[in-house]
């Protein structure tokens, strides 16, 4: 059963009008936390972005810790180093 929960969150199927719908986000904000190497979509053989729930939770993480003022070069050595507790 564990297996199955790890591969839900992980499984990358949304496209980013549904990242965008359920995290309140622009498609910019989105591009732009994949250019700052944040987030790291898989591209489908046409090249489009698909996300997993796990990267719709650390989007939104990373759109709070920005809202309270941390700067993306921190978010990002918070992510490499395993200090970040995506909600």
């Amino acid at each position: 059963m564990e297996e199955t929960k790890l591969l839900f969150e992980t499984k990358k199927i949304m496209n980013m009008g549904t990242v965008k719908e359920m995290t309140g986000l622009s498609e910019r904000q989105i591009r732009y936390y994949e250019e700052k190497k944040l987030v790291f979509p898989e591209r489908s053989p046409s090249g489009t972005r698909k996300y997993s729930l796990s990267d719709i939770r650390l989007l939104l993480t990373i759109a709070e810790l920005i809202k309270k003022g941390i700067h993306t070069d921190s978010i990002r050595k918070k992510l490499q180093g395993g200090n970040l507790l995506i909600s």
